[in-house]
């Protein structure tokens, strides 16, 4: 068997934030006009570490620290790309994006149908998100929805190492401008991760990372989640089998263009769906997945479709978070309440 096949051979436990610090260092490696840009990214490696050493390695030519300005980071990083390079933004926290919202609607998401075809934004702006880590406002959101109601833009979440290496490569490979959303509470979780796997060359991107995965078969309920949720749907699945009750897990990955052909088919399976997300319920990725999945398997559900997501306010101060989060008791009280149909 050759080396990357097996993953007894290759893979090996890396936390997320390396995971990402590793794809990045590949993709530079493999292409020159690969980009990192924001704040603190250089000489600290970033307030999470992701970019740790890459400036010393490429130089601050390639690893820039930017000033303290979104609109700028973004701005800058849309001339980049037009002019031919592939820079990856980072924003420091979620809740800094969005002085670059204009940028993100107006530009980057416009370019390539502007100029139609003409130019292409292979731009990829990664966000950490999520709470769970204690933060003050503006450092702990989940904006993801926001980025979905903008067409032109492919928004991702990556929940393990394996696809955080993955995900990021393709990300950067892409010629259409990507949202790359990182859960920053599991940056220290480690996981398996093989460089290589599903690949003859380590630049190609791998098939089907941004598609939904099957995280766990099951039979009883259908639970949808992504990024930093995912962790809780598999300590809800655990419980949930020491009553009996078999839970199939979806990661979703990517969420926009959504790729809901894994979940109506396990819709279709076990009849329940429960969809999860740290997101506000209104006008959210919960709230379209509800939505899509009434209408195209409507005659195979037993149950409504039921959400576990984040209230409708502004994130509340941390020693409120955990009331505000989805956690394993709302995610069973769930699926209690659809198996009780």
């Amino acid at each position: 068997m050759s080396a990357g096949t097996d993953p007894s051979i290759d893979a090996k436990p890396v936390t997320l934030a390396k995971a990402l610090n590793m794809s990045l260092r590949a993709a530079m490696e493999d292409d020159p006009k690969v980009i990192v840009m924001g704040e603190d990214v250089g000489k600290l490696g970033g307030v999470f570490r992701v970019t740790d050493g890459l400036q010393k390695d490429f130089g601050d030519h390639r690893v820039l620290d930017t000033p303290l300005a979104e609109s700028g980071i973004i701005g800058t990083a849309v001339g980049l790309a037009m002019r031919g390079y592939r820079p990856v933004a980072e924003i420091q926290f979620d809740g800094f994006v969005f002085p670059g919202f204009d940028q993100i609607i107006s530009q980057v998401a416009k370019v390539t149908y502007r100029s139609e075809g003409a130019w292409s934004m292979p731009l990829v702006i990664r966000i950490p998100f999520g709470g769970g880590i204690g933060a003050v406002e503006h450092h702990a959101e989940a904006p993801e929805s926001f980025f979905c109601h903008i067409g032109g833009l492919r928004v991702v979440a990556c929940s393990t190492s394996q696809d955080a290496y993955d995900m990021l490569r393709a990300a950067i490979a892409c010629d259409d401008p990507v949202i790359f959303f990182e859960p920053k509470r599991r940056y220290w979780e480690k996981g398996q991760l093989d460089p290589t796997a599903g690949r003859t060359d380590t630049r190609e991107r791998p098939p089907g990372c941004f598609s939904s995965v099957v995280r766990r078969p099951g039979t009883d309920v259908t639970v949808v989640s992504y990024g930093p949720s995912m962790l809780i749907l598999h300590s809800a699945a655990d419980a949930a089998a020491a009553e009996g009750r078999s839970l199939e897990l979806i990661d979703l990955r990517t969420l926009s263009p959504l790729d809901l052909g894994p979940v109506l088919q396990s819709v279709r399976k076990t009849g329940r769906l429960v969809v999860v997300s740290e997101a506000p319920r209104e006008s959210s990725i919960t709230a379209d997945i509800a939505a899509r999945v009434t209408e195209e398997a409507f005659y195979s559900l037993a149950a409504p479709v039921l959400r576990v997501a984040g209230f409708d306010t502004p994130y509340p101060p941390s020693r409120l978070e955990e009331d505000y989060l989805p956690d394993l008791d709302k995610v069973l009280d769930a699926v209690d309440r659809a198996m009780g149909f």
